[in-house]
């Protein structure tokens, strides 16, 4: 037959009132009021059909039933913590597999891994490369990097950056016989797409320029692959500009205008809600949301 147990956590608000003799800082330790605390104690001491507490001249007291209860039990809330630092400190050691887009693991996730590496020598890092990341959080992944609006229930999104649309080239192709001046000199050149052809469309119209045939260029189904194009010299990109960044800095993409299109996205690092708090994820969330605190600070990452 099993042991009645007493509501739980009414013993934890108990020992805290205990060890106070207050019900007010009490329910300031357990974030909760003064009055959620003393119907607890009264909850408690009805099961337990004995008084724990008395009054006296404005003063909170143990009863010898009280005090002989709290002694009893004190040390357990103590193995119980100890128990818990235990347990996580063993979930931040292993692997931890994440999902992400097959553009940002080439363009950013890899490039920067060996940064995580360094400081947690004992969790392993497996990337799995998905096309469709929104639907890749599942029993085999343990964080995901999202590109969205932020907007998907039972889940924890750190939003890591918003995201804009900038023009990026070869260095090469300023020598070359062709002006690249103005958004105007691009009718002179190929564009690079993305996907589809919508993006250039709304950054001419927003630049003002109309007599430019977006409908020429070739397209790419990764953004990764738009990039090398523009790598090559082979024209030129709208590329996203997290993406862009580890090119621009190694010199072998340019920003030939300032003209920015501000995307309605932006990148998010999502876990389960019951998982945010492993060993693991909790020290790769703090280090990419610390990587991308520290790049948001330079020039290369406009908005």
């Amino acid at each position: 037959m099993a042991k009645r147990l007493p509501p739980l956590n009414a013993v934890k608000a108990f020992e805290a009132a205990a060890r106070q003799l207050s019900f007010t800082r009490a329910g300031e330790e357990l974030f909760v009021t003064q009055a959620a605390v003393s119907h607890q104690i009264k909850a408690l001491e009805e099961f337990l059909g004995l008084k724990l507490f008395r009054r006296k001249n404005r003063s909170l007291l143990l009863t010898e039933e009280g005090q002989s209860y709290f002694l009893d039990i004190k040390d357990l809330f103590v193995q119980l913590s100890a128990a818990t630092d235990r347990l996580l400190a063993r979930s931040a050691i292993g692997s931890l597999t994440v999902s992400t887009s097959p553009s940002f693991a080439i363009q950013w996730l890899v490039p920067r891994l060996a940064k995580f590496s360094e400081k947690n020598p004992d969790i392993d890092v497996r990337i799995k490369a998905v096309d469709n990341e929104q639907s890749s959080l599942n029993d085999d992944v343990d964080v995901a990097i999202y590109y969205g609006q932020g907007h998907w229930p039972g889940v924890l999104a750190d939003k890591l950056r918003n995201e804009v649309l900038i023009p990026v080239c070869s260095p090469m192709l300023l020598k070359g016989p062709k002006p690249l001046n103005t958004p105007a000199d691009l009718k002179l050149h190929t564009l690079l797409h993305d996907a589809s052809r919508q993006d250039w469309q709304a950054w001419f119209k927003q630049t003002g320029v109309t007599d430019i045939n977006v409908n020429q260029g070739p397209i790419f189904s990764h953004s990764s692959l738009v990039l090398q194009a523009a790598a090559y010299g082979q024209g030129v990109a709208l590329g996203y500009s997290v993406l862009a960044s580890p090119d621009i800095k190694a010199g072998r993409l340019i920003c030939p205008f300032p003209d920015v299109l501000v995307s309605k996205n932006a990148y998010y690092l999502v876990c389960e809600q019951s998982q945010a708090e492993v060993g693991k994820i909790t020290a790769f969330r703090e280090w990419m949301l610390g990587m991308f605190e520290e790049e948001s600070r330079s020039e290369l990452l406009p908005g």
